[in-house]
């Protein structure tokens, strides 16, 4: 047997979830309140537009928020539309009737929707979550007798004749012991800075205990005219042609706190397929190494929803600084999560895409700004290479490299300029102190290799390699190129051989591999090479907090310089076996100090060579 019924909801339950579970965070009441607030005036001005009514009192549309901590009640004014006595019942009584949405389909034809915030009907409720008590004084613009309407948490509310006498609505909570920090004016305003900084009505805040001071006469009072906390026509609704880079520049210190200039920005401003505005601006690094730290603030209509949201920002533009507002996002009831779907990806997309293209236009038409901006903005790009395959795919040709020469060039430049002596070869300084004899060696022999000095850049080699198939990066330390080589010149396979077993002997390290070079330079008696595989295998487990430190390389060769005396004279002279074993050590260690740290236990027998090879100088 089957039965049918319909579904309930008791008040007594369902309110208590409304009032502590709605929202992630109690101070988001100053958000729904003051929403709800410019709604009203929204609602009425509209009307006034669309010939409904006249605004016969002139007086300029404003939210004023006044704090009284002395009587534990913050009062949210609106000059708007008002309500009527039903019309308190029929949207405040009811849970989850909204206004906006009724007002809405009610002159569906005549406006569009995202002129109103609200649409689910809730926010009213998040002012229990820091009050006992909330007052409503209300007088509808259609001269209906004002109303007042109070309720104190309960599922009971009383509702009698009010005391506005002005179009417009009071919001009166009495608010609780556990919340009173929201009665400190400080506190208060910079919680309506957070949420409602661009909503797109003026928003004043009014201390109510603050002293006033009696003038004496004769004197005239020169206090300055009251401002807005907020921005209602921020620069990012409007027209990029509007827009000047002095107002940029302002607008990016006054909303991030950053009064270092950003390097340059993108403003976005799309109509179809969805509605969407916005300002990415590329802060300026300090230094090379320093990882960006950004944030982007997404808006719903001028209402602030949240810092950073992955679903509609790209992670790799979380490194940016900027405001994104689109008024067709999908909220939840709360307005702080998104509803995750398809249109959401759109959105994400197309902001890829516009970042893209603004880098695209600024590398074709102002190269040298580019180029000026490269040490900064390269990390946010390597980094949206990684994320974002259709990102990398459109920025492959536009990325630069910085050679040992302080140029800036692109990989096929860079392919085409060393293809007479490294064909297909990218040599690279991971860091420039520890290989700076490599790069001495580089520069001398007018030899070409790039910078990839960032801890983004062990990763964005190996995309770069997949991405180029037949190229292969390699560190400067990794391998000897030809041109550092004397030309003609044939290797003693003896003589290798003899220095090979003096040092491995010596050394007790069967592993490493000794080669004999005839290299240009005179002045470099040893080299350690460490192939590309087995030096990144090491930075991995790095990366897997395996210590690596002093650990011997695997797959290392020694290289020694058969130009320079040192060498020569350790396989022609009759040493003795102590004046050799100081000599191969040494030569050992400052090779391996070009690439990495010393163990503790290596560097205290380092230091005692040192000393003892300086006192045998002395001495003789």
């Amino acid at each position: 047997m089957s039965k049918q019924g319909n579904l309930s909801i008791h008040s007594e339950n369902i309110f208590p979830i409304i009032k502590k579970w709605l929202y992630s965070d109690h101070d988001i009441f100053v958000r729904e309140i003051i929403s709800n607030a410019c709604d009203a005036i929204l609602k009425f001005r509209k009307l006034c537009d669309m010939g409904e009514t006249t605004d016969e009192t002139q007086t300029p549309f404003e939210v004023t928020v006044t704090v009284n901590e002395k009587e534990s009640t913050i009062t949210v004014s609106d000059n708007g539309i008002g309500m009527t006595e039903e019309e308190v019942e029929k949207y405040i009584t009811q849970i989850a009737f909204s206004g906006a949405e009724d007002f809405l389909n009610k002159y569906q034809d005549k406006m569009d929707k995202e002129q109103i915030i609200g649409h689910f009907g809730l926010g009213f409720y998040s002012s229990f979550m820091v009050a006992d008590t909330v007052e409503i004084d209300t007088l509808s613009y259609t001269g209906a007798p004002s109303v007042h309407w109070s309720c104190d948490g309960g599922t009971t509310y009383e509702l009698s004749e009010g005391k506005r006498t002005t179009r417009g609505t009071d919001i009166i909570l009495h608010v609780t012991e556990e919340s009173k920090e929201f009665l400190n004016f400080y506190t208060l305003s910079s919680t309506i800075e957070k949420y409602c900084n661009f909503m797109p009505v003026p928003i004043y805040v009014v201390d109510a205990n603050k002293e006033t001071t009696t003038l004496a006469e004769g004197e005239e009072n020169t206090v300055e005219a009251p401002k807005p906390i907020n921005d209602p026509i921020p620069l990012y609704t409007k027209k990029p042609s509007e827009c000047t880079d002095e107002e940029y520049k302002t607008f990016y210190s006054k909303t991030f706190m950053d009064y270092n200039e950003p390097l340059f920005w993108i403003h976005l401003d799309m109509d179809y397929p969805f509605n969407l505005k916005g300002i990415l601006y590329f802060p300026k690094l300090h230094n090379e190494y320093e990882m960006v730290e950004g944030k982007i603030k997404l808006y719903n209509n001028q209402v602030f929803v949240a810092d950073n949201i992955k679903e509609v920002i790209p992670e790799f533009l979380l490194l940016l600084k900027g405001i994104v507002d689109c008024p067709d996002i999908p909220l939840n009831v709360s307005r702080s999560f998104l509803q995750n779907d398809g249109f959401v990806k759109k959105i994400s997309d197309y902001i890829t895409k516009k970042v893209a293209d603004k880098l695209i236009s600024l590398y074709k038409k102002e190269l040298d700004h580019y180029k000026s901006c490269w040490d900064s903005i390269s990390p946010f790009i390597k980094y949206g290479c990684l994320r974002e395959e259709k990102f990398s795919t459109k920025m492959k040709d536009y990325i630069l490299y910085k050679t040992i020469d302080d140029e800036y060039i692109t990989l096929n430049d860079y392919l085409e300029k060393v293809k007479d002596t490294n064909e297909n070869k990218v040599f690279y300084v991971s860091d420039k102190e520890k290989q700076s004899q490599y790069v001495t060696m580089f520069k001398e022999n007018n030899l070409s290799a790039i910078y990839l000095t960032h801890p983004i850049d062990s990763s964005f080699i190996s995309h770069m390699e997949m991405q180029n198939k037949d190229v292969k990066f390699m560190r400067i330390d990794a391998d000897i190129s030809s041109a550092l080589k004397e030309e003609n010149t044939a290797i003693d396979t003896a003589k290798e051989e003899k220095l090979n077993t003096l040092f491995t002997s010596i050394l007790n390290n069967d592993k490493l591999k000794v080669k004999l070079e005839t290299l240009k330079s005179q002045t470099v008696p040893s080299m350690l090479l460490i192939s590309e595989e087995s030096r990144r295998m090491q930075e991995m487990m790095k990366l897997y907090g395996m210590d690596t430190n002093g650990m011997p390389p695997s797959e290392a060769t020694l290289v020694l310089n058969e130009n320079h005396p040192l060498i020569t004279a350790l396989s022609t002279k009759d040493l003795d076996e102590h004046t050799k074993e100081l000599a191969c050590k040494h030569l050992y260690d400052l090779a391996l100090i070009a690439n990495q740290s010393l163990s503790a236990d290596a560097m205290q027998a380092f230091l005692q060579r040192n000393n003892e090879l300086l006192m045998a100088l002395l001495n003789k």
